[in-house]
């Protein structure tokens, strides 16, 4: 790695917080008459105003040599999940999204997460764990039962750019799914599994919205699905980081990578008076994430659009993307991405086959 090189890794990324020698970025830099060329590959991706910021970052770090150009553009690979599992054939990367308990806004995260991924230019799939309480179609605004082109394999739905399979798209609005542990995760085990994500690319990532606890459900994911990483949701309140703990221990425990933490309802802001309440406590997940060593991706807020546009099935990330609960969820999923790229890659990586 020459000077220039060297400089460029040193560069903090203003998307997610890193350094680009942290996140494993691929930098290539040379000077010329012009000034410095740099081509980026990262592993993560990055929307238009992050890339704009980093390019300006990049600049400031070369100063006084002058930008002659600057070419960033992501790869996303596959990255090695628990132990003894083999990576999926269609998905680059699983990200397991699980709380202690219900009640703290797992799956407006998990939802509004992924809806961030592709507005930053990934392949992205939302698969609903929570059998027995499906909420995805509700907020994707889906409805109708998915195709099956062979009776065997289901082509799962697509909504706002992303693509989505739950237990609530097989069955009728109102049933209620009285099953056993081992048809639970049956259950779980098909829509994984004979869902075509992805069609002939495949995804980059596959964001799985668990049901909350540390049940059977989980402990199948843990043992039979390949997880590249896992993000546990809490709210800052003691009852709910005592649970959040819990889900925490569970992944360390069953070997799946913890990315970190989300903070969700951090701070609620008046819309008449602009006043900044956090109604839930003050920085639980940040100690939370200092007591047991992982990173905090992310604060997000309480507001009411929040709720009222995964009601109406248009998350605020697709309905208000400039708005301050968007760019959280973005910032957020930035983060997320970068700490991923940053993981070992798999010893049989489909990255190569897929375009």
């Amino acid at each position: 790695m020459n000077e220039i090189e060297e400089k460029i890794a040193a560069v903090l990324d203003p998307a997610c917080g890193l350094r680009l020698s942290e996140t494993g970025a691929r930098i290539r830099a040379a000077a010329g008459e012009g000034g410095a060329a740099v081509a980026l590959a990262l592993g993560y991706p990055l929307g238009d105003d992050a890339v704009a910021a980093l390019r300006a970052a990049v600049a400031a770090a070369l100063a006084p040599l002058p930008l002659a150009s600057c070419e960033i553009g992501h790869r996303i690979a596959t990255h090695a999940p628990q132990p003894n599992v083999v990576p999926s054939s269609r998905i680059r990367n699983i990200l397991a999204i699980g709380s202690g308990k219900g009640g703290v806004g797992k799956s407006t995260t998990a939802v509004n997460l992924a809806l961030a991924l592709a507005a930053d230019g990934a392949r992205v799939g939302v698969l609903d764990a929570d059998v027995y309480g499906p909420s995805i179609p509700t907020m994707l605004g889906l409805s109708g039962r998915p195709d099956s082109p062979d009776g065997k394999s289901i082509v799962p739905l697509r909504a706002h750019g992303i693509e989505a399979m739950s237990i609530g798209l097989m069955v009728e609005h109102d049933t209620p799914m009285i099953w056993r542990g081992p048809m639970a995760t049956q259950a779980l085990t098909q829509l994984l599994e004979q869902t075509l994500w992805g069609g002939e690319t495949g995804l980059d990532y596959l964001i799985v919205d668990l049901p909350p606890g540390t049940g059977d459900i989980q402990l199948t994911l843990a043992q039979k699905i390949p997880v590249s990483g896992a993000i546990v949701v809490t709210t800052p309140q003691e009852v709910a980081t005592m649970d959040a703990r819990k889900a925490l221990k569970m992944f360390e425990k069953v070997k799946v990578p913890v990315l970190g933490l989300v903070e969700n309802m951090a701070v609620h802001v008046c819309s008449q008076c602009g006043h900044a309440e956090h109604i839930f406590g003050q920085g639980g997940g940040e100690r939370m994430a200092t007591q047991y060593g992982v990173a905090l991706l992310g604060s997000l807020p309480l507001e009411l659009a929040i709720r009222e546009q995964g009601d109406i099935g248009v998350p605020v990330v697709v309905s208000a993307p400039e708005s301050t609960a968007a760019q959280a969820y973005r910032t957020t999923a930035r983060a997320i991405a970068a700490r991923l790229a940053a993981r070992p890659r798999a010893a049989m990586s489909i990255a190569a086959s897929m375009v």
